[in-house]
């Protein structure tokens, strides 16, 4: 429900959140009505939906696809209504807008639709919604809202400088993408296809041209793979690799939460400490900030106290499944397993075996609100073991691609923060654009 503390009601409208009311406005604040129409999109089930190449929009974003648009695009979609965030999504194809949201059109040719878009997702939606049982966003309640309105050669020249940001943090997802989708692979060929074993036992000539991304191996790599299989409780294993228990490998430990009501855990905190919730947005299985902080007083109140960087988590549970490797010291609450790396199975290993077995690692959960895996169900899981050496030459082999994964990340961050930073000041014209594009254009070049 919008509250009064979340806007300011002036005489001409509803002032804009994120600003304050001591903002010296370079421009013009107009009410959103005389630049942008808000309109209903269109109800249809899920199951009335064609499988296609148009992104259906709903209050939250994009929730399936359509052989058919509603509305040609580029465009941009607002969430209407539901207890969750209302979304704010930019669509430069053809979309389909479902009855939960609505899409943008200007009513003015002075309006740089991106603009409206970047303006929109910086004050966001959730503050102006009403009800209770289901709130909503009124288009009478948006029309009523102040937005700032430069000259359009000046929307245009802010675009540029957000987009510019937006688009180099976007490059570097997909990289990493690319970059943890041959790690995978690397894995699935060596420790689950066994390519290399099958290679040599049929005289290297069959499993050439497979997998073509891992071959051909360096020969001292090569000799580190057997050429025979043996039985075992998982199958036709490798000869000379092992079967062992999760627990017989790593060591994996549990987390907890320091008492709340008391400040001398959490006042002025600066040591990372992990909630499940801290990974739910990662777009790469690293982990390099927490939401909070604790003090040393409240790490030393967890059994497993401060983690060394380098620990892999594993959400236990709400839900199980979510992977990070930490890049830093970290304490944890109890909605993990952590392992710590050691020469057996180092944390990429154990990563990719993760994701690999997550269904088996599913399976061993239990609960009825929730679904949970214990430690004490998690360690006896039978995990297939190769050689130190062999665990060494996957390391070494994929340590690269992740080490580039955390320098991207750590990019788009900083990326993020100065494009948080410039947004709102070239909003209200406090910056100016030439040295706000100066500075967009020192970071991007390094």
């Amino acid at each position: 429900m919008a509250r009064e503390s979340d806007y300011i009601a002036t005489d001409g409208g509803l002032y804009p959140r994120g600003f304050s009311v001591k903002t010296e406005w370079r421009w013009p604040l107009v009410k959103s009505s005389e630049i942008v129409k808000l309109n209903y999109g269109k109800a249809m089930r899920a199951t009335d939906r064609i499988h296609g190449s148009v992104p259906v929009y709903g209050s939250n974003g994009q929730c399936g696809w359509h052989n058919e648009s509603l509305r040609s695009g580029p465009g941009v979609i607002l969430g209407r209504k539901g207890q969750g965030p209302l979304g704010v999504k930019w669509c430069d194809d053809d979309f389909w807008v479902i009855d939960t949201a609505y899409f943008a059109t200007p009513e003015t040719d002075e309006l740089d639709l991106r603009y409206f878009y970047y303006l929109a997702k910086y004050i966001g939606l959730n503050h102006l919604k009403d009800g209770t049982s289901n709130p909503s966003l009124s288009r009478d309640t948006f029309a009523d809202l102040l937005v700032p309105f430069p000259p359009i050669e000046t929307q245009r020249a802010i675009v540029s400088i957000v987009k510019a940001l937006d688009d180099k943090i976007e490059l570097n997802r997909r990289m990493n993408a690319t970059l943890e989708s041959l790690a995978r692979a690397i894995f699935k060929s060596w420790f689950v296809d066994f390519d290399p074993v099958r290679w040599q036992a049929d005289g290297g000539h069959q499993q050439a041209e497979k997998n073509h991304s891992c071959f051909p191996l360096p020969p001292a790599t090569l000799k580190l793979f057997p050429s025979t299989f043996q039985d075992s409780e998982l199958g036709k294993i490798p000869s000379g690799w092992k079967v062992e228990n999760v627990g017989e490998v790593v060591e994996s430990v549990g987390g907890g939460t320091p008492s709340t009501k008391k400040a001398e855990f959490w006042e002025g905190g600066t040591l990372h400490w992990a909630t499940p919730k801290d990974l739910s947005g990662l777009s790469s299985p690293i982990i390099l900030d927490t939401g909070r902080k604790i003090t040393e007083a409240g790490a030393n109140k967890i059994s497993s106290g401060m983690l060394p960087a380098g620990t892999l988590l594993l959400s236990s549970r709400a839900p199980v499944g979510y992977l990070a490797v930490a890049q830093m010291p970290i304490a944890i609450n109890q909605g993990f397993i952590a392992m710590k790396p050691n020469d057996r199975a180092s944390n990429y290993y154990m990563l990719n075996w993760c994701r690999e077995n997550m269904w088996v690692i599913e399976n061993r959960a239990s609960g009825t609100t929730f679904q949970e895996i214990s430690k004490s169900n998690f360690r006896p899981i039978p995990m297939l073991l190769p050689t130190k050496e062999l665990v060494r030459a996957f390391t070494d082999r994929v340590d690269p691609l992740y080490l580039q994964i955390v320098t991207n990340l750590r990019e788009s961050l900083t990326l993020s923060s100065l494009r948080d930073t410039l947004l709102p000041k070239l909003l209200s014209g406090e910056l100016p654009v030439p040295p706000a594009l100066t500075a967009t254009e020192d970071a991007l070049q390094g």
